[in-house]
């Protein structure tokens, strides 16, 4: 944004953008302003693949000043799972000194109104744009995603995701006019009129509290969801992925400097190594929203111990597929074979219990045994990940070493239908790459319970055994239940069975995919039509993105006035 373009000109630039947000959101269709593929890069100012890989490796070994307020150290310390030492360092706070800081700036942002708060975010979203080959690049090493997959969640999926809350944000606080004139009628006597004005005002210092392995995609809904409710945002990175989330805050500070607001409405929180800020800061008086994506044992904890600030968290569930009947069984286990792969099932939505019935399924290659569904998504598993740069591509790396530690330990809970494999990246042979595993469990055996009932977040399947349909409808409700859910999906030929798990999934607040075969997956999501958990259930206590996300973030203030 160059520093010439009036208030007016900023909104007239992004307008268009918001406006079709606003409609995509209402339609819940298909749009995306943010290209998806990695060649739409490289003009008008956006950096190519080589431009943001250069970019990128300068970065390297730098230090990465903000020009904060109240830094009092650097520190750093983010090795790759690539096996790759970042060497970046990046201001530590003194947040007696930074929080005031950001806290100054909050006023004239307030009074800029929701239009011009919306049309900046949306220039810091687009200046994040043109820099997506270099943020993509520093979510692969901090994350472990493959590149194309960085690329994408961490860039123009995220973008959508920034853009989105920014579009709900802007809807909730015009919801309620500027201004009003209020006449109420006295019969025989003169009316009484009083003006009255209507202001959207924040309520403080937003804490996001970033997750590592997704960076971006997670932590930019709340950013923005923040920012564009007139808060300033104090973003403290995993210790593991600062580099994404850094950038992101020296953008939006270059941005918000330009437009005549303080930078110190965006400012990091990087930490030293142990030190634990996050429990700090979450509890200070200064901060009112709190936004994070992580553990249920933390997640829990600030929910119960932040009391002064409107807390949204996403934690663990136990993701569940039914498996009842397909009528196309090859389309069924190409599909989930791919849902389990992805990432290294390093994801929230990944599926990890697979209900099966003891008697086996129905397909359109006829009965299917319950060992031969667990051993032809073996082989579909194995089909897809057979060829190692294929592998690779799909994987991506372990993220961390709790990760391969709960994966070599699954091994060793039930029967193993689908051992893990080692596989060597040869660009970079540090990395910890790894194939699923599945195992094989009883429903039935208390033993078996404690394993599949548990969040084992990784490369881990538990195909589970069970009685029949309605027994696995009734698992399914209480794991959703006990133990939450952020996605849910289901296999059926039959309306009834169908209409058990739809009915289950209402009631219990879990968002359902119903027999995906094709190119969809149910640990995707499209931003502006797909909401991101529901808030419903103990995965998660919001949505992203709807209405209660952003909608809590602000007060509407009223002036009345004699007219």
């Amino acid at each position: 944004m160059a520093t010439e373009l009036t208030d007016h000109e900023l909104i007239a630039k992004h307008r268009p953008t918001l406006d079709q947000a606003l409609e995509a959101i209402r339609t819940r269709a298909y749009w995306s302003p943010h290209p998806e593929h990695p060649k739409a890069y490289g003009e008008n100012g956006s950096l190519s693949l080589a431009e943001g890989k250069t970019a990128f490796d300068a970065l390297l070994g730098t230090r990465l000043d903000l020009g904060q307020p109240g830094t009092d150290d650097w520190v750093g310390g983010e090795v790759s799972p690539y096996g790759v030492e970042l060497g970046v360092t990046y201001p530590h706070a003194d947040v007696d000194v930074l929080l005031p800081a950001m806290r100054a700036g909050q006023g004239a942002w307030r009074d800029a109104g929701p239009e011009l708060r919306a049309a900046v975010c949306l220039e810091i979203l687009q200046r994040i744009s043109d820099r997506t080959h270099e943020i993509a690049h520093a979510v692969m090493h901090t994350s472990g995603q493959a590149y194309l997959m960085a690329f994408q969640a961490g860039g123009p999926h995220a973008q959508d995701r920034g853009l989105e809350a920014v579009a709900y944000a802007c809807f909730e606080q015009l919801r309620t006019p500027a201004a009003a004139e209020w006449t109420k009628p006295q019969g025989k006597r003169d009316p009484l009129v009083l003006a009255k004005e209507f202001t959207p005002v924040p309520r403080g210092v937003a804490l996001l509290i970033g997750c590592n392995t997704f960076p971006t995609w997670n932590g930019y809904p709340g950013l923005f969801a923040s920012l564009a409710t007139g808060n300033a945002v104090l973003v403290k990175p995993h210790p593991r992925a600062v580099l994404p989330l850094a950038l992101t805050v020296r953008i939006a500070r270059e941005v918000l400097a330009e437009a005549g607001f303080d930078p110190n409405l965006v400012a990091l929180a990087a930490e030293r190594p142990g030190e634990g800020i996050a429990k700090t800061l979450a509890v200070r008086p200064e901060i009112r929203i709190i936004d994070y994506t992580g553990s249920t044992a933390f997640g829990d904890w600030l929910e119960s111990h932040a009391r002064q600030a409107q807390v949204y968290t996403e934690k663990a569930g136990v993701n569940t597929v039914l498996i009842e009947s397909t009528d196309d069984y090859k389309g069924m286990l190409s599909n989930l074979a791919f849902s389990l792969s992805l990432y290294s099932g390093q994801m929230c939505t990944t599926p990890q219990n697979l209900l099966i019935p003891r008697t086996g399924i129905i397909t359109d290659e006829g009965p299917k045994s319950y060992d031969e569904v667990v051993a032809g998504l073996a082989r579909s598993v194995d089909g897809l990940l057979g060829d190692d740069a294929r592998a690779n591509a799909l994987l991506g790396a372990i993220v961390n070493p709790d990760v391969k530690a709960r994966l070599e330990a699954a091994a060793a809970l039930g029967e193993v239908a689908l051992p893990s494999r080692e596989i060597t990246n040869p660009e970079f042979p540090d990395a910890v790459v790894r194939t699923p595993v599945i195992v094989k469990l009883d429903g039935a055996k208390p033993d078996s319970e404690a394993a599949y009932m548990s969040e084992c977040f990784g490369p881990v399947s538990f195909a589970v055994a069970v009685d029949s349909a309605a027994d696995a409808v009734e698992l399914l409700r209480r794991t959703i239940r006990e133990k939450g859910a952020m996605t849910v999906a289901a296999y059926t030929t039959s309306e009834a069975v169908e209409q058990d798990v739809q009915e289950v999934c209402l009631e219990e607040a879990a968002q359902l995919s119903l027999n995906l075969t094709g190119g969809v997956y149910v640990n995707q999501t499209a931003a502006f039509s797909d909401f991101h958990g529901s808030g419903g259930n103990p995965a998660a206590n919001a949505a992203l993105c709807d209405g209660a996300f952003v909608a809590n973030r602000f007060r509407v203030v009223e002036v009345r006035r004699q007219a």
